[in-house]
């Protein structure tokens, strides 16, 4: 597991990093335990079993699962190599978003969080402890497996969600809903309107709005954005973001689609078009993300041309008129 991006000292119990695993090989005799943070566990490819104190989770492409803070748990390889993402959350434990005029239902709903079958091993079998506190790694030797819990009770608990049970949000008239429409989970800070974290994700989903140029347009934001990708194509760029990777816009960054992705949408015919076979994701935070040496030395350095090539947008007489009567109505109003 490399990081890729982070903030905020986990001592303030505040703040998120995102980190990318690749795997090779099961741990064996050895588990891990994090006492900075909850990991929300972000699968690419490969699937992986999570064998932790309060039992065993299968996750694979498709599904996230999360290891509550102080958890100890390991991974086994299911079959082959295993890739993906995680989340690393030292504020407020994720949960579900306030719904407000959206109602009791939709987004990801509470009977759709798997919780483990409870599980233990009675070995005697050195095991290795290895615990991340404080931003640093600390190692000591057990003479049995600490994955011997064999009963408990709460609601401090490993779960598993499978993405396609999500529900879905979104216009059937015009224009653009705010984005948090697709929060999955989310991790409060202490002002309204802006998360320690989010996770939210764009899956497949039928886009039908009338007289809107319909991908994301050109936008800054409060909060920094990390994207990835779990497979297939984002909508809103056309080439060069590939599953596995990561991008990041900090807050304040101007940002929107390339110039291909801009072209298209803006010649569609605005009929209904249903968006398949892709699944994005995006960990977004209050506090700016910095980059490690590892992600700079690794990033694609012509990555601002994406957005190179933009004619100058003209607009018609009529649309001129109308921009003028409204700045009239309002200098009035004010």
């Amino acid at each position: 597991m490399v990081t890729m991006l982070a903030n905020r000292d986990p001592a303030d119990l505040e703040g998120v990093a995102v980190h990318l695993y690749r795997a090779q090989k099961s741990m064996e005799n050895r588990v891990f335990v994090d006492a900075d943070g909850e990991l929300l566990i972000i699968p690419q490819d490969g699937a992986i079993e999570i064998q932790t104190e309060l039992g065993r989770i299968e996750a694979g492409p498709g599904d996230v699962a999360l290891v509550p803070r102080g958890v100890k748990f390991r991974v086994n390889l299911i079959a082959g190599e295993a890739r993906g993402y995680v989340a690393e959350n030292h504020g407020l434990p994720f949960r579900l978003p306030d719904l407000g005029p959206i109602g009791a239902n939709g987004l990801a709903n509470p009977r759709d969080f798997e919780v483990p079958m409870a599980a233990y091993e009675d070995r005697d079998d050195k095991t290795e402890v290895i615990q991340k506190y404080l931003g640093s790694l600390w190692t000591t030797t057990l003479d049995h497996s600490p994955l011997d819990v064999v009963g408990w009770h709460g609601n401090y608990v490993p779960w598993r969600y499978d993405l396609n049970r999500f529900n879905t949000i979104g216009t059937v008239s015009f224009d653009h809903p705010d984005p948090s429409i697709f929060t999955v989970l989310t991790s409060p800070s202490n002002v309204p309107g802006r998360a320690n974290a989010d996770f939210v994700i764009f899956p497949p989903r039928w886009m039908v709005a009338e007289d809107t140029f319909r991908p994301p347009w050109f936008h800054r934001n409060v909060m920094s954005e990390a994207m990835g990708l779990i497979h297939g194509a984002y909508d809103a760029k056309a080439d060069g973001f590939a599953p596995g990777g990561l991008s990041l816009h900090n807050l304040m960054s101007g940002h929107g689609p390339d110039v291909e992705s801009w072209q298209k949408a803006s010649s569609a015919d605005l009929k209904p078009h249903k968006i398949e076979n892709t699944l994005a994701f995006m960990v977004e935070t209050c506090w700016p993300y910095r980059p490690t040496q590892f992600a700079l030395d690794r990033a694609q350095p012509d990555y601002d041309e994406a957005w190179a090539g933009f004619p100058k947008a003209k607009l018609p007489n009529d649309a001129r008129r109308n921009a003028q009567s409204r700045s009239n109505l309002l200098g009035r109003w004010l």
